[in-house]
């Protein structure tokens, strides 16, 4: 019965792992597909007023890189960001690291 209880834990304990794995590739996911997301959505805008795709993707390129550069540029806010990741990441490696007394307690 050990045995089980220990398999359980450690089983409970790969879901969690792979949870918080799959947060945090989200997250900086989001982070990358946000700007290209927005260039799409800034072409099919354009569209509807009458540009042509190519020349509204060339339009929009700018445009939101330049956004990016306002978002850059705001003190604090890249460096927060990347903090929310990071804290994500060691949330994710606590909360695993929190089976190992449990399953010490069921071994034993």
């Amino acid at each position: 019965m050990k045995k089980i209880n220990v398999a359980l834990v450690r089983l409970l304990q790969f879901v969690v792992f792979v949870v918080s794995i799959f947060m945090v590739i989200v997250y900086f996911g989001v982070m990358v597909l946000l700007p290209l997301d927005a260039i799409v959505l800034m072409t099919k805008l354009m569209g509807v007023m009458g540009i042509n795709g190519f020349i509204g993707a060339l339009i929009a390129t700018p445009a939101v890189g330049y956004l990016g550069l306002i978002v850059y540029k705001t003190p604090g806010l890249c460096k927060m960001i990347v903090d929310i990741g990071v804290d994500m990441i060691k949330t994710g490696k606590t909360r695993v690291e929190a089976f190992n007394p449990i399953a010490d307690a069921v071994k034993g």
